[in-house]
């Protein structure tokens, strides 16, 4: 691995690189843009195979980032690992942790057989339903019957895996009439050590690719707080967010409870409005658990995604009076709003919650916004010149911080 000073070797030396063709895609980003293929370097296959189904653009690009994620925390955690991705970051990540009664009924997975796998990507999937419509799922391990059948009754456009039984590949290929994206990439291949190239408006960008294994080891060995008690269940949802957010759109905050992402900020200019954004979001998933969330009275003829719907719009309120009325023709009888007296009581008993940033805390809002979702337990790279009024902030709090040194941008 090359130092932090050191120049590539043929860094003033003109280089070729010589691409074959593989396929091509049906589009770009956007159907304007039609000449748009897939291309491997010379004499060196493609990192994954496409087993059904015509992947696009982004849909690739979505593949091929979780896989990374994935790959790294099990790796890291020793644990099946799943993601699901929009849009070049993850709605949701998760390990296999069981889920008790109550989150199997919010999840709506009734009396399903749940395998670690399936868990994972159902922690994974019910971070963010809203985001995860839609989305591209990575499996860390052999896709199972139980996770397959889980995966075939929710609306997603594919699936990244190492390895499927035939059984599996049947009932997968059942989905979107046969259109489901299956792709099966080499699950015991390392991830690539080599420089990393991208093309911008003529400009050709090199970087050494951001190989760096996160662990308990490198993000968590300097803890700086007055509080340094730390859980091994805190300590995994560390790793678990620093990991996720390596693998998010920058600026990037995540916060993760019991082995999943519960809010995600992505792609924010202030880092403080990440912290928001993936706090709101940490609330919204909260407030599913709450009683009258769980018990509005649905008509019998409404289905999962629309009650999934219904239920954050409830949460959220705000709805206008058409959205309202229409929103109404859902249940059985009027429920009435869930006042924000009830939802604050019910944040407030947030706790344990872990929170991750890509790139250092500039200010003591970020600890302050957090601190509102019961964040507890606080991992950032640190390098900021108000270190100490975050170190204070966080003390005041009965936060546990840690500076890793790492920042962890992605583009």
């Amino acid at each position: 691995m090359f130092s932090k000073f050191e120049p590539f070797p043929e860094a003033r030396m003109d280089l070729s690189r010589h691409y074959q063709h593989r396929f091509d895609l049906k589009y770009g980003c956007n159907p304007h843009q039609q000449q748009s293929a897939i291309f491997s370097l010379k004499d060196r296959p493609l990192p994954f195979e496409i087993i059904n189904g015509k992947p696009g653009y982004i849909n690739l690009l979505d593949a091929l980032n979780a896989w990374q994620l994935v790959k790294e925390l099990d790796e890291a955690l020793n644990l099946p690992a799943a993601a699901s991705f929009k849009h070049v970051s993850p709605a949701g990540a998760a390990v296999g942790i069981p889920l008790d009664e109550d989150l199997k009924e919010i999840y709506g997975t009734g009396n399903d057989k749940l395998t670690p796998l399936a868990c994972a990507y159902l922690r994974a999937r019910e971070a963010d339903p809203l985001c995860s419509f839609g989305d591209f799922i990575a499996l860390s391990r052999e896709v199972d019957r139980e996770t397959a059948l889980l995966i075939r009754k929710l609306v997603s456009d594919g699936i990244i895996a190492p390895s499927y039984t035939n059984e599996d590949n049947e009932i997968l290929k059942e989905k979107q009439k046969g259109a489901f994206i299956i792709l099966r990439v080499d699950g015991n291949e390392p991830l690539s050590e080599e420089p990393e190239y991208r093309e911008v408006y003529g400009t050709v960008f090199r970087q050494q690719r951001n190989s760096i294994k996160l662990s308990k080891e490198n993000l968590l060995g300097n803890i700086v707080t007055q509080n340094q008690e730390l859980s091994e269940g805190a300590s995994r949802d560390l790793v678990l967010a620093s990991i996720a957010i390596k693998y998010t759109q920058s600026n990037s905050v995540g916060y993760a409870l019991n082995g999943q992402m519960i809010g995600i900020g992505a792609g924010q200019q202030s880092r403080v409005d990440c912290t928001k954004l993936a706090g709101r979001k940490a609330e919204t998933w909260h407030l599913r658990s709450h009683p009258r969330v769980r018990s509005l009275p649905f008509r019998d003829e409404v289905g999962n995604v629309e009650k999934t719907n219904a239920r954050i719009a409830f949460i959220e309120g705000e709805m206008t009076a058409p959205e309202r009325s229409s929103w109404l023709k859902l249940f059985k009888s009027d429920p009435g709003e869930l006042s924000l007296e009830e939802k604050s009581e019910s944040i407030s008993k947030m706790q344990e919650v872990c929170l991750s940033s890509d790139a250092f805390l500039p200010f003591r809002d970020n600890l302050d916004q957090a601190s509102r979702r019961g964040v507890r337990y606080v991992v950032q790279p640190g390098g900021s010149l108000r270190d100490d009024l975050l170190i204070e902030a966080a003390d005041e709090y009965g936060m546990l911080m840690a500076f890793s040194g790492i920042r962890l941008f992605h583009h």
